[in-house]
């Protein structure tokens, strides 16, 4: 009899909770999605936790309705870690080979991968993710997978992601307080990558823009490796902001004109083309050029681009990844956004839409879920449910040599 696994990833994002609950089973090629729920996300902001209260609430509203839907009882979770909080350096570790043969085994993977987070961070920061990018043996460079490779001096470049100590404890005691145990944290655009991008698009060289509400993640991955991470304060809720100064409205009349009316190109509008403001709100009287509601969410989506572009400038990659950009997140939902992107990033782009899952529900199709459906994928490679780590983390951050277990159990996962 197939043995089934129930995987439940939480995308707690500024603007909207997000639930997506798979069903892995042993003779299935893939996990299936059974369930999701979504609820307004209150008491966050910018991706960080400003309301323990507010927060808690709207995760439970989330939850209970991807219990009902799934008629299952969610007792835990893979969470997303996203906020401009988040930050990625490069490090180096070294170690001698520990065998007489000079036969490099798994110990001795597992201590250049220690040896790599030995960095000095500030006491409120926290190691997130470890991870490896490439190994060198006595000089021999660009080694992906060093195991059983003879040598006596092992190296690795890693990217070491780190995150606010202060955001992480509210978090978990969010999760906590809802009734959930933790399998894992996974920085959000990590996890969006783990659904929409294919082997060979990061091998060609590919970056991902996750376009949420209050921040855009950027994660660039090139020969299979990930190159880049950096998250941008900046998000489709500022497209809201922006409407309702530009048009002079509330702001929940402006973010129902950038859903139901929203172009990502004043050009793509036509020019006697308007929006009837009462028929969103009985307040209101006035009409508005669609062009003008064009004109207001392109300026904002410019300035987005642009300090993407900025970053991939940063790297050398500005214009030179020949697998593209691929947009994931509610703000990638805005029509003409790829004709834009593709205009003010010189790149291929392209909408993510999850891939390796089978479901019969129509919205996970959307940009939007990418996230949650990455948080599932990342669970059944990665995640051990009820990590202890975690129940630690609750009372006892930071815990640095704590982590040291959590990366052993799944930093192999990013070897070929």
């Amino acid at each position: 009899m197939a043995k089934e696994q129930i995987i439940v990833g939480l995308d707690v994002g500024t603007s909207m909770i997000r639930v997506v609950v798979g069903k892995a089973s042993s003779d299935a090629p893939g996990p299936s999605v059974i369930g999701i729920g979504e609820a307004p996300a209150a008491g966050i902001r910018k991706g960080i936790i400003v309301d323990v209260e507010e927060a808690v609430s709207s995760i439970s509203q989330a939850l209970e309705r991807a219990e009902r839907m799934t008629g299952i009882q969610v007792d835990h979770a893979v969470v997303s870690v996203g906020g401009a909080h988040v930050a990625a350096v490069e490090s180096h570790g070294v170690i001698a080979v520990s065998r007489a043969d000079g036969e490099i085994s798994e110990a001795d993977i597992v201590r250049v991968v220690d040896a790599s987070q030995a960095i000095s961070i500030p006491p409120n920061r926290e190691i997130l993710h470890v991870i490896p990018k490439t190994f060198t043996v006595d000089g021999q460079m660009g080694i992906k997978d060093p195991l059983g490779m003879t040598g006596i001096r092992l190296e690795v470049d890693s990217q070491i992601i780190q995150a606010s100590v202060p955001f992480i404890k509210n978090l978990t005691k969010c999760i906590l307080r809802v009734g959930l145990e933790i399998d894992d944290l996974v920085l959000g655009p990590l996890a969006a990558a783990q659904a929409v991008l294919t082997k060979r698009q990061k091998e060609l060289g590919c970056a991902l823009i996750d376009i949420g509400g209050g921040t855009t993640g950027v994660i660039v991955f090139e020969e299979g490796e990930l190159l880049h991470t950096t998250i941008l304060p900046i998000g489709s809720s500022h497209i809201t902001n922006d409407l309702a100064i530009g048009l002079r409205t509330t702001i929940d009349t402006a973010e129902t004109v950038k859903l139901e009316y929203g172009i990502a190109e004043r050009s793509k509008a036509k020019k006697d083309e308007q929006i009837d403001l009462h028929t969103l709100d009985r307040s209101e009287d006035n009409r508005v050029s669609r062009q003008l509601v064009g004109e207001i969410i392109q300026a904002r989506l410019e300035e987005i681009f642009s300090l993407v572009n900025k970053e991939l400038k940063a790297i050398g990659r500005d214009g030179q990844l020949p697998a593209g950009a691929v947009l994931t997140g509610g703000g990638a939902q805005l029509p003409g956004i790829v004709d834009l992107a593709k205009k003010e990033l010189r790149l291929p782009v392209q909408i993510g839409i999850s891939q390796n899952i089978s479901t019969v529900i129509d919205r996970l199709d959307e940009p939007s879920f990418c996230t949650a459906v990455g948080l599932v994928l990342w669970g059944i490679e990665y995640a051990r449910p009820s990590s202890h780590v975690f129940k630690k983390l609750t009372s006892s951050l930071p815990i640095p040599k704590e982590l040291t277990n959590k990366i052993r159990s799944w930093f192999k996962s990013f070897l070929p």
